[in-house]
């Protein structure tokens, strides 16, 4: 055997074939948008920041969703102009409800903002509100005693400015911590189980983000909220970078509770020698 190496040595045919298995630790998010121009924002910044691998579905296009709960380590749903009952025009509706409720039960993140908020209410039988009252624009929302010992807004302070924009919302689920609120929506953030968080504010719509909202959605703003857009800088001014620093907050908060399982990825690494 000796001197058959040394022969295939001499000949510089010697290839070296060695398994590793390599321990992958990145964490893997999936996101379902549900209409266009939803960008992360602020989110985006704290998962880039931690290195997070995103896929992106759109059902609202498609109807494509995440097989199951084994391929991502948490799960984001960001907001729509549909409401979370609208199964008719929707159909991909139910399939997301029990998406959302097993990613939860099984002890992963999930984040649910504005109709993701009310959506994974709906996944734990709350009761949808709709037409419930029209909250839109940089507005205060307060920390309840529970939030402020929460990981996800404790530390924000009693009341922090955050960006709204939605007339529906729900009814708090049962066994569930309220952790901030206001006066036209009373659940403004709640948790389930371990790190399920259902928020009806738009904490990441950082001013770049509202500055491209103002603009593509222009004509629903001024029908919706008129001579919102008039006040714009001066409200912007006031309000968008105390918006812009607890969005941030809050999502790097969330961003620390998600637990990336290891995975395991062999590969074959090949080497050659020559004389």
């Amino acid at each position: 055997m000796h001197d058959a190496m040394l022969i295939a040595m001499a000949k510089g045919m010697v290839f070296l074939l060695s398994q590793q298995v390599k321990q992958e630790s990145f964490m893997r998010v999936a996101v379902v948008e549900n209409m266009k121009s939803t960008p992360l924002g602020s989110l985006g910044i704290a998962l880039a920041e931690a290195n997070a691998e995103i896929e992106h579905f759109r059902p609202w296009v498609d109807g494509g969703l995440p097989h199951g709960v084994f391929d991502h380590d948490a799960l984001v749903v960001l907001g729509g102009e549909q409401n979370a009952l609208d199964d008719e025009n929707y159909p991909y509706l139910p399939a997301l409800v029990r998406l959302m409720h097993r990613f939860s039960e099984s002890g992963k993140a999930v984040l649910g903002i504005c109709l993701g908020a009310q959506i994974l209410a709906r996944g734990y039988d709350a009761q949808n509100l709709l037409d419930a009252g029209l909250e839109f624009g940089w507005k205060p929302v307060e920390v309840t005693e529970e939030g402020k010992t929460d990981p996800l807004v404790a530390g924000l302070g009693p009341v922090f400015t955050t960006f709204q924009w939605h007339s529906d919302t729900f009814t708090l689920p049962a066994g569930a911590s309220r952790l901030a609120t206001s006066s036209i929506a009373e659940n403004q953030a709640f948790r389930v189980g371990r790190a399920a968080y259902g928020l009806q504010f738009h904490f990441e719509a950082s001013s770049a983000v509202v500055d491209s909202w103002k603009v593509e959605f222009q004509a629903t703003i001024e029908r919706m909220e008129p001579g919102w857009l008039d006040r714009y800088p001066a409200l912007a001014a006031a309000h968008a970078a105390k918006a812009d620093a607890s969005g941030l907050a809050i999502a790097r908060n969330w961003v620390r509770m998600i637990e990336a399982v290891p995975r395991q990825e062999k590969q074959t690494i090949y080497g050659q020698s020559s004389s």
